[in-house]
């Protein structure tokens, strides 16, 4: 049951953060198994040549967790543009 007094655009901004909290537990829990496993296969022997391919799953992955954070914490494109709307305001008044 949804609470009467919530405020909508906070609730939604904390499930953002919440999503992006478990998706970044999830990044870093996977992350290690992978280089884990590169660790004990190829890695610890020596005879590795080129890049460590987990390398590429941590590059690409970490695009993905950088907007995922950029939406959750660095603002919305509705945020922006009421901050922008503002500013019009603001010197239209001037």
């Amino acid at each position: 049951m949804e609470d009467p007094q919530k405020d909508e655009q906070l609730w939604r901004i904390a499930k953002k953060r919440a999503n992006f909290q478990r998706g970044l537990a999830a990044y870093f829990i996977l992350n290690a198994f992978l280089w884990l496993i590169w660790w004990f296969t190829i890695g610890k022997e020596g005879n590795n040549s080129g890049i460590p391919w987990p390398l590429w799953v941590t590059l690409g992955w970490s695009i993905g967790i950088l907007f995922h954070y950029l939406n959750a914490y660095g603002g919305s494109k509705t945020d922006l543009a009421k901050k922008e709307y503002d500013k019009l305001i603001n010197k239209k008044q001037e």
